[in-house]
């Protein structure tokens, strides 16, 4: 006679069991070691108050949303907002007269980075490989200027999305996948650029129609909410369609270039381990990393977007580079990734000594213009800083005149660009109008010109020219013409 078993508890295969044991031991051993990595390596970003204006432009783009600023309205920049809002929210919690909390967000960053290039790597190749991984993505994150690789910035905090992106795609969890490429679009706009090996991935799958839906809609739809909540029209005009002339090469295309190759040259010196076996590899075998190098080029046509080669916007090529560093490294005698590791080591040495011991002569100016401004100015004075160093409002803690914290909002100066295309009518489309407006209404009680000869100087600019007529020059800071209100 046949009796119904008694209900039995659910059943866990012993491998399974023993897999996940393995895995805590695994992560328990190698995320303190990433985690005292990422410290390592992100010391120097602790020295300096401020690395560049980038820094400066967030903490003073925080402060006035803090004072009810409106994102793309009276707070303005050709980003999107997630790095501003970051901004706003460690000011709020921590106060704004350090960017310390920015740079432990920064480590944090790296190290998110990092662990999920750890997995994704030991996923496909193996224990080891994803401690290569781990430790590479760390070793050469930091292998360009230090102002570059150190600060706080935009590049760095893309860098998390990417690698989810990466990540999930990997899984097929395209819905997860759809929302990390929203917020790498969302920290900056190249960070989209992981779409593409991300497409690459879903058509290589076997369900290509039902994950192409759910990658659109979290792709999608978390971008749609941020330009609901901020000002739909601005949030499409000054992330997408506002910058025609800051992309354009004409202009200073001789010292773009050179920036380009300089900085392409530095990274290429940080990553001395990895290049000759990823070349090595390529001569030899096929690594079935089509994935990763669509994820390098896609990065590297992002780092070519805007002519403007910028050393921080070469952070963006560093995981796809750790990641394919580790896949030829992986064909290759062991000899050879022991080898790539000291060098790269060796290498991040070099540039953590450098980020330590760099001198920074303009934030000593910008810190002595900062002085003069607190000195000429009582706390609820507002001022202007004709200049490209809009750290200066942060520092001596005075409110900016204008929502247009740079010259090059208004002239479409930009790194250097000293060519036919700077001017009054480059600027941003509507910048002057609103620019008299503001100056009209309140006028500033101080104005420095810290052109010190650049192409946007004062001479060369009628508007502010004329601006400046009821304004007298009491001194000079550095080459910085300061200019008070008469009377």
């Amino acid at each position: 006679m046949l009796t119904e078993a008694p209900p039995s508890l659910p059943y866990v295969s012993e491998d399974r069991g023993v897999a996940a044991t393995s895995d805590l031991a695994y992560w328990g051993r190698l995320l303190p070691l990433l985690a005292a990595l990422a410290c390592v390596t992100r010391a120097p970003s602790f020295r300096p108050r401020l690395w560049n204006p980038d820094e400066g432009y967030l903490a003073v783009q925080a402060r006035m949303l803090a004072h009810g600023g409106t994102l793309y309205e009276t707070v303005v920049d050709r980003k999107p907002p997630l790095v501003p809002w970051l901004y706003e929210a460690a000011f709020a919690l921590f106060g704004s007269d350090s960017l310390t909390p920015l740079r432990l967000c920064a480590i944090g960053a790296q190290l998110a980075t990092a662990v999920l290039l750890a997995s994704l790597a030991r996923r496909r190749w193996g224990d080891a490989a994803g401690r290569t991984a781990g430790a590479l993505s760390l070793l050469i994150s930091v292998g360009l200027n230090p102002e570059d690789a150190q600060a706080a910035t935009f590049e760095v905090f893309i860098l998390p999305w990417t690698a989810a992106a990466m990540w999930c795609a990997d899984r097929r969890r395209w819905g997860l996948c759809g929302l990390a490429i929203a917020g790498a679009f969302l920290a900056k706009q190249t960070g989209g650029a992981v779409l593409v090996p991300a497409l690459w991935m879903l058509w290589r799958c076997a369900a290509p129609r039902s994950g192409l839906t759910r990658l659109s809609v979290g792709a999608i739809a978390p971008v749609l909410a941020v330009a609901l909540a901020t000002n739909p029209a601005g949030f499409l005009f000054w992330t997408v369609t506002g910058s025609g002339a800051y992309a354009s090469f004409t202009g200073s295309e001789l010292h773009v270039l050179v920036r380009g190759l300089t900085n392409a040259a530095i990274l290429a010196a940080a990553c001395a381990g990895i290049i000759p076996p990823v070349v090595r590899v390529l001569r030899i075998a096929r690594t079935g990393s089509t994935d990763l190098w669509l994820w390098l080029a896609s990065s590297g046509a992002a780092v070519l977007l805007g002519f403007h080669f910028f050393g921080h916007y070469f952070l963006q090529l560093t995981p796809p580079l750790a990641l394919l560093g580790t896949a030829a490294l992986q064909i290759l005698p062991r000899e050879r990734m022991v080898d790539a590791l000291l060098a790269s080591t060796c290498c991040c040495a070099l540039f953590l000594t450098w980020g330590l011991l760099a001198p920074r002569p303009e934030l000593a100016h910008a810190e002595r213009v900062a002085a003069t401004l607190r000195t000429h100015t009582s706390p609820d004075d507002r001022v202007l800083v004709w200049g490209m160093h809009p750290e200066t409002y942060w520092l001596s803690a005075r409110e900016p005149a204008s929502r247009f914290l740079t010259a090059g909002l208004l002239t479409n100066y930009s790194g250097g660009r000293d060519g036919p295309q700077v001017g009054e009518k480059w600027g941003v489309e509507g910048a002057w109008p609103t620019f008299r407006a503001e100056f009209a209404e309140r006028p500033p009680a101080v104005v420095v010109d810290d052109s010190r000869g650049a192409p946007y100087r004062v001479e060369r600019v009628g508007s502010l020219r004329r601006m400046l007529a009821g304004y007298e020059a009491v001194g000079t800071v550095d080459g910085a013409v300061v200019y008070a209100r008469r009377g």
